[in-house]
Parts: C-alpha cells; sequence; structure tokens
C-alpha cells in the first residue's frame, strides 16, 4: 500500500467520518471486541454505578456493558461527530431509557464534574492522546474516590508490524504506559495481558498481544 493510503487508515482509526468511517467502525468494533469486554469485565461494576468511556467508537459492546449490573449509567465520550451519531443509533434503546448518553468533545478536556464517575475505561485510544498525562490528569479529576479506571491497549510489539501505525499513532509498551501513569497520582492495582487471535487485513490469523492497567483514584 502507497503511504498515502495507510495515511488514510490511519486518520480514519483516529477519527472516522463518512462512508469509509462507519466501515472502518464495524470493523474496529469486530476486532476490539475481545479487548473491550476485558476492560469492561476488570472495572469489578456494581449495581448503580455509573460508568464512563472515552472513544467508544460505534459502541455496538454497551449492551454488554449493561449486562454487568443493574440501574447502570453509561456515559461515553468521542471525538468523532460519525462515531457520536453511530452509537446513538445503535444503542437507541438505551438512549431514550435514560441509561446510555454520548457526547463529543476534543479529546481533552473531559466535559463533567469532578469525582462524577465510579468506573472510566478506555480501549485503543491512548495512541492518539494529545496530551497524555494532562488527559490523565482529567480522568482522575472525574473519578470517584476509589474509583476504578481501565486503560486497555495492544501491545507496541504488535502494533509496530501494522504498516499504518507509522502515522499519527504513538505506541505504548506495558512498561512505557507505567512510566507515563507514574508521573500521576493514580495507584496501579494490577496489569493483565493476554494474546489472542485476530484476524490481519489481509484476512489470517495473526497473535495481538494486549495489556489492561487497572488504577484507582
Amino acid at each position: 500500500m502507497k503511504n498515502e493510503e495507510l495515511q488514510a487508515i490511519a486518520s480514519q482509526l483516529k477519527h472516522p467520518t463518512g462512508e469509509k468511517g462507519i466501515e472502518i467502525a464495524n470493523m474496529m468494533h469486530e476486532t476490539n471486541i475481545n479487548m473491550t469486554r476485558h476492560s469492561i469485565q476488570n472495572l469489578n461494576i456494581s449495581s448503580g454505578n455509573s460508568i464512563l468511556e472515552l472513544g467508544h467508537g460505534n459502541a455496538g459492546h454497551v449492551e454488554f456493558l449493561f449486562e454487568q449490573a443493574e440501574n447502570l449509567k453509561y456515559y461515553g465520550l468521542e471525538m468523532s461527530e460519525l462515531m457520536f451519531q453511530e452509537a446513538r443509533q445503535i444503542n437507541r434503546n438505551f438512549v431514550s431509557q435514560k441509561q446510555a448518553f454520548f457526547s463529543v468533545y476534543d479529546g481533552n478536556i473531559i466535559p463533567f464534574d469532578a469525582a462524577s464517575f465510579d468506573k472510566i475505561f478506555t480501549v485503543n485510544t491512548i495512541y492518539f492522546w494529545q496530551d497524555p498525562q494532562k488527559l490523565l490528569l482529567e480522568i482522575y479529576r472525574v473519578l470517584k474516590p476509589n474509583g476504578n479506571f481501565c486503560l486497555t491497549f495492544a501491545e507496541e510489539s504488535f502494533m509496530k508490524t501494522l504498516p499504518f501505525t507509522q502515522f499519527e499513532f504513538e505506541l505504548y509498551s506495558t512498561e512505557k504506559a507505567l512510566k507515563l501513569i507514574e508521573k500521576t497520582v493514580f495507584r496501579v492495582v494490577y496489569t493483565e495481558s493476554q494474546t489472542e487471535k485476530v484476524k490481519s487485513k489481509t484476512g489470517e490469523l495473526v497473535d495481538r498481544a494486549f495489556t489492561t492497567i487497572v488504577l484507582e483514584k
């Protein structure tokens, strides 16, 4: 593939737009569902929790989240207007029942009051954070005391095998992510890595290593 095509894929993964964006979002949902579930399960959600997700894509996984406990409220923030619309459409029942709330944000400032959420999670967004330390401080701010934040991402060792990640992606190993977290006041509860089989763009099965870091305020 030419550099322009690779750059286009990278841009769509960062900020899906147009027809192609919907296609990319569906593909991301399928490719990432195992990672997303891993992140959600590590949150230890309990009844009545208020949960925030950053960069939810088409949010096809929200139904799974609501299966974790009763009386949950889910808030999703997305930089892509298209993903905001898609997520609302896919989860329209939860939206109409006022269980799920979606908003567009700038990727830097989280538009909620301090100590608003019991649990926060994000999957495969760390590569695109404009100011990682600042965003972690924002996440800390909106988390309730003793609340958990799950940060899930595919390991750098796998990501660098993908040709488009040379554009717009800042890759992370577990060590690099932990170094970043050390600069904040978060407490690391534990780190869990897994390897799964995923379909590559060319349709063959490859091993992908990914990690969830569980943090506590």
